[in-house]
Formats: C-alpha cells, sequence, structure tokens
C-alpha cells in the first residue's frame, strides 16, 4: 500500500519572548502569518485535495496551522501527536506514526529543524546531516511505494509558501 506523507512547516510565529509566553509552547503565530498560511493552505488543497488524517504538534503555533488547513484546505480537523514535538527524535516520531498508517494520504504539522530531519530520516535513512529546509508555511510531500521506513522515501516536491500562495 502507497502512502503520500505531507510534510508542513507552521507558519509566522510571535517571536520568543519569555515575559509574554513564558511557556514557549504557548506562542502564537502573528496576523501576518494567519493571512499568508490562509492563501498557502489555498494553494495546498489544489495539490492536496483529499487528505485523510491531519497530526500536529502540540505546540500552539503548529495547532493554528493545522486550523488554518482544516478551514481553508478542507483538510480534517487535527489530531495533537506529542512526537511531533520539536526535540523528539525521527525514530520516535515514526514509531508514533504508525498506528495511522491504515491511511493513503497523512499530513504531518511541526516545527524546524525537526521536520526536515525527520524528511533527511525517511529519505535516507540517516538523520547525519539535513537534507532540505522547510521555511514557515512551507510544506513537503514524501511518497512511499510500500510501507513507511526510514530510507523509504521518495520526494514528489518540496514548495516555500511564496509558491503555495501563487497556486491559490
Amino acid at each position: 500500500m502507497s502512502l503520500d506523507l505531507y510534510l508542513v512547516r507552521h507558519a509566522i510565529a510571535e517571536d520568543r519572548d519569555p515575559e509574554r509566553w513564558p511557556d514557549d509552547r504557548l506562542r502564537p503565530l502573528t496576523e501576518k502569518g494567519i493571512a499568508r498560511f490562509t492563501a498557502a493552505a489555498r494553494g495546498l488543497r489544489r495539490l492536496a485535495p483529499r487528505v485523510e488524517i491531519v497530526l500536529s504538534s502540540p505546540l500552539k503555533r503548529a495547532h493554528q496551522t493545522a486550523e488554518i488547513l482544516a478551514a481553508r484546505a478542507g483538510w480534517p480537523a487535527a489530531q495533537l501527536l506529542a512526537a511531533l514535538a520539536p526535540e523528539t527524535a525521527p525514530a520516535e516520531t515514526v514509531a508514533a506514526l504508525q498506528s495511522f498508517l491504515s491511511a493513503r494520504t497523512l499530513a504531518l504539522v511541526g516545527h524546524e529543524p525537526h521536520l526536515s530531519t525527520l524528511a533527511g530520516y525517511l529519505l535516507t535513512g540517516t538523520t547525519s546531516w539535513p537534507i532540505l529546509e522547510l521555511r514557515k508555511g512551507g510544506a513537503a510531500l514524501l511518497h512511499f511505494a510500500d510501507h513507511l521506513v526510514p530510507g523509504g522515501a521518495t520526494l514528489r516536491w518540496l514548495l516555500p509558501p511564496r509558491v503555495l500562495r501563487r497556486l491559490e
């Protein structure tokens, strides 16, 4: 069974500020980030009109990004997945994804450098070096002909948010 795995980096968030957000996990998107990603989400709707499952990091900025995807791209509401938190090792994330693999299309909304490291792991089987970088609000599509295994992915596309906005 094949699988298309969409990786989406959260949109532009507020700058780190321990006074405003003592818990950085609660730091939200900016108004500019929301506006720009709303247009990018409409572009993603054209590229990926049918996503079965959306999983989001539990951090507020990622979950807000996933909410925009549900509202503007027509993707399903996101389920929070602790294994998409930025400090999680790629192998732990892959292990956590196993229970969602009945889907043929799966989207992950998260953070850098976690998503790039995960993508590298899925493409090459190693985390030795980053091979791509997702810009804030950018996305990538990894395809698996068989099973989701490290080194088993093929990169179908990697798009910055400005290109996604042009697709709307």
